[in-house]
C-alpha cells in the first residue's frame, strides 16, 4: 500500500474484522491515526488495555445516529464499515432492527463520509446478500444497493463494498459450538450433513477488504474465490482433530438457512470481472431510462451458472483439518 500517515476509521471497530485489520496495521506506518467506533463501551475498554497503543482513538456511538458516527468522520482519510447486526435468528425475530443499523446505518455512514470529503469506504457484505432468504440477508442486499446508489453521485468519495462468506470461527458461527460440544461430551448437532459453506479464514476477509481498498472503483463489489466443504465432513474433521467419539445428531435446517449459500449470482457473474483471487462486479450504472431495463435483455444469463458453495472447490475431511489447524481455537482444543 503507498498511504502513508492517514486516519482510518473503522465501523463495528471491536468485533472479530476490527481487531484483525489492527493486527495488519497497528505497527506500519500506513496510518498515524486509527479510530475505533462501536457502541460497546466493555470491548473499548478492553481493547485499549490490551493493546496500549497511541494511535488508537476510541469513539462510542451507534452508526443508527447520524450525529455520533459524522462526529467521529471528521478529519478521517478512509473508511472500513463492518458495523452490521450479522445473526441470522436475530434479525428474523427483530427485521426492523436490522433494518435500522444494516441499510440506514450505512446511509448515515456514507452521508457522514462524503460530508467530511473521506478518500474512500469500503461497505462490508455477506454472502447471504445473494439470493437472500432471510432478514439478515435482505437487509445486507439493500446496504448493498443503497452503497452502489450512493456511489453515483459523489465526486470526492469512492464507496465500495466486499462481499464474504462465513469467517470459520467467528463470534456465533459453528466451529466454536462444535468445539463447546465436542469439550462437553455432548452431541455434535448437525443441521444437515450434505449442507456446504465457505471455508474462509480472517485474514482471507482482511485480503479482500485490503484488495477492494487498492483496486475499488465507484461502485464496483468485491468478492473472493474460496473452497467450501460440508458441514457433515466439517464436524468430522473437528472429531478426528480433537481425538473425540463424541455422536452426532442431525437437527434439520433450521429457520433461515440454506442448503447452500450464494457469493455471486449468475446474474453478478455475466459482467464479473475475473481478477485472479477475486471477482470484480462492476456497478450497475444505467439510469431510470426505463427502456434500458425492459426492452433490452441478456441472452447468456439463462446459460451461466452463479457462483456458490456447492460448485467451488470442494475440500474433504483432509482438506479441512488443514484449514482447521490454522485457526487459534482449534489449536488450543488439540492441546
Amino acid at each position: 500500500m503507498k498511504i502513508k500517515d492517514k486516519t482510518l476509521l473503522i465501523t463495528g471497530g471491536t468485533g472479530s474484522f476490527g481487531n484483525a485489520v489492527l493486527k495488519r496495521f497497528l505497527h506500519t506506518d500506513h496510518f498515524s491515526e486509527i479510530r475505533i467506533f462501536s457502541r460497546d463501551e466493555k470491548k473499548q475498554d478492553d481493547m485499549r488495555k490490551v493493546l496500549r497503543n497511541d494511535k488508537l482513538r476510541f469513539y462510542i456511538g451507534d452508526v443508527r445516529n447520524y450525529n455520533s458516527i459524522e462526529g467521529a468522520m471528521r478529519g478521517v482519510d478512509y473508511v472500513f464499515h463492518a458495523a452490521a447486526l450479522k445473526q441470522v435468528p436475530s434479525c428474523e425475530f427483530f427485521p426492523l432492527e436490522a433494518t435500522r443499523t444494516n441499510v440506514l446505518g450505512t446511509q448515515n455512514v456514507i452521508d457522514a463520509a462524503a460530508f467530511n470529503k473521506v478518500e474512500k469506504i469500503i461497505c462490508l457484505s455477506t454472502d447471504k446478500a445473494a439470493y437472500p432468504i432471510n432478514a439478515m440477508g435482505i437487509s445486507k442486499a439493500l446496504m448493498e444497493k443503497v452503497a452502489v446508489a450512493a456511489s453515483r453521485n459523489l465526486k470526492k468519495t469512492t464507496v465500495c463494498l466486499t462481499r464474504y462468506g462465513n469467517v470459520m470461527a467467528s463470534r456465533g458461527s459453528v466451529i466454536p459450538l462444535f468445539l463447546q460440544q465436542i469439550q462437553e461430551g455432548k452431541e455434535i448437532t448437525i443441521t444437515d450433513p450434505k449442507m456446504t459453506r465457505f471455508l474462509m479464514s480472517l485474514d482471507d476477509a482482511v485480503k479482500l477488504v485490503l484488495f477492494a481498498f487498492e483496486n475499488g472503483n465507484p461502485g464496483d463489489l468485491f468478492v473472493n474465490k474460496a473452497p467450501a466443504g460440508t458441514i457433515g465432513d466439517l464436524a468430522q474433521a473437528l472429531k478426528e482433530l480433537c481425538k473425540s467419539d463424541n455422536p452426532t445428531k442431525i437437527i434439520g435446517t433450521r429457520h433461515g438457512e440454506k442448503l447452500y449459500e450464494t457469493l455471486c449470482t449468475r446474474e453478478e457473474m455475466i459482467k464479473a470481472e475475473d481478477m485472479g483471487d477475486f471477482y470484480r462486479i462492476p456497478a450497475d450504472n444505467r439510469d431510470l431510462n426505463y427502456d434500458q431495463y425492459f426492452s433490452e435483455g441478456e441472452e447468456a444469463i439463462s446459460a451461466i451458472e452463479d457462483y456458490n458453495s456447492h460448485n467451488t472447490e470442494q475440500q474433504d475431511v483432509e482438506g479441512m483439518k488443514k484449514l482447521l489447524k490454522s485457526l487459534l481455537i482449534v489449536q488450543e482444543m488439540m492441546k
